[in-house]
């Protein structure tokens, strides 16, 4: 980070915009669910940074800002001049198949939607069937990397299928 930006500074001006405690902001916590910071609470916060430190924090790159840990990373790249290259979310289908009933999605799988889709496999409990399914021309790197994101609901007794969109033979996760 240049000089005008440290991770302190950066931390007082968050805390103080959010109207949380500086401690608060530890790498994972969550700046909408963990700090009940809504839509406009964020737009203040990349107003106040790009003002007060000079910064340039591109729209696309505030959209996939989640963590405090993202929002660093954020400001860090524009201090240095460089963005972090956008990539399109990957867009799925999800069926969650429980004794409570059927849920179905179509969404794009961002670090939120897999949270939010983990976290309804896992209340959904034991014995319920995650199905998740991918573009037809999604890359081997990108299938492993979704299934590895889900795999941890094994050990909860979800089943979990990855699959390709019209896969003959969808892949379990392990």
């Amino acid at each position: 980070m240049r000089d005008r930006l440290t991770e302190g500074r950066l931390r007082a001006l968050v805390a103080e915009t959010l109207g949380v405690d500086a401690e608060e902001l530890s790498p994972d916590v969550s700046l909408v669910d963990d700090l009940a910071a809504d839509s406009l609470d964020i737009a203040e916060l990349v107003v106040r940074v790009e003002t007060e430190l000079g910064l340039s924090i591109p729209d696309a790159v505030v959209d996939r800002v989640r963590t405090y840990a993202d929002f660093v990373r954020a400001a860090a790249s524009a201090a240095r001049g460089t963005a972090p290259p956008v990539v399109e979310p990957l867009p799925l289908r999800a069926r969650l198949v429980s004794p409570h009933g059927e849920i179905l999605r179509a969404e794009a799988f961002t670090p939120y939607s897999a949270e939010t889709i983990a976290d309804d496999a896992r209340a959904a409990g034991r014995g319920s069937f995650l199905e998740i399914t991918l573009p037809a021309s999604t890359a081997d790197g990108t299938v492993e990397d979704v299934r590895r994101q889900l795999a941890w609901l094994t050990a909860h007794g979800v089943v979990v299928q990855i699959a390709r969109e019209g896969a003959l033979r969808p892949s379990v996760a392990a």
